[in-house]
């Protein structure tokens, strides 16, 4: 069995860390002005800059392993990166679908949906 991370894979650590270092930041250095795009109105920022160092956590560790060689040095990872996207696309449709979360939200259901299928497709193909 190949050891070695496709190519693909890499390019999807990559994506992921360009996406989470965004999405990180906005939420940890512009909490308010974040939440307000999309219609959150939790009067405490420190909620928001919470899920910020969460992203930006993911970030830090899309970018470690964009820079492994080994399969087995980011199983895990990947496998974890399918739970945290899988989760986030659902609790974003149910937002969606069912608690009247703005249509902004579809960006981000979309996002996660991408990255679980592509995480999948990686994690499930060994």
């Amino acid at each position: 069995m190949d050891t070695n991370i496709s190519p693909g894979l890499r390019i999807t650590f990559l994506a992921h860390f360009i996406v989470a270092l965004i999405f990180g930041l906005a939420f940890l250095l512009l909490p308010g002005q974040t939440g307000s795009l999309y219609g959150m109105r939790i009067p405490q920022a420190d909620i928001y800059r919470l899920l910020g160092a969460a992203l930006l956590g993911y970030a830090a560790s899309s970018w470690l392993c964009y820079q492994e060689s080994n399969w087995e040095s980011v199983r895990i990872v990947v496998f974890t990166e399918i739970l945290w996207t899988l989760l986030g696309t659902l609790v974003m449709l149910n937002a969606l679908l069912l608690s009247g979360f703005p249509a902004l939200g579809w960006i981000n259901a979309l996002i996660f949906a991408a990255f679980c299928a592509a995480f999948s497709w990686f994690y499930f193909r060994r």
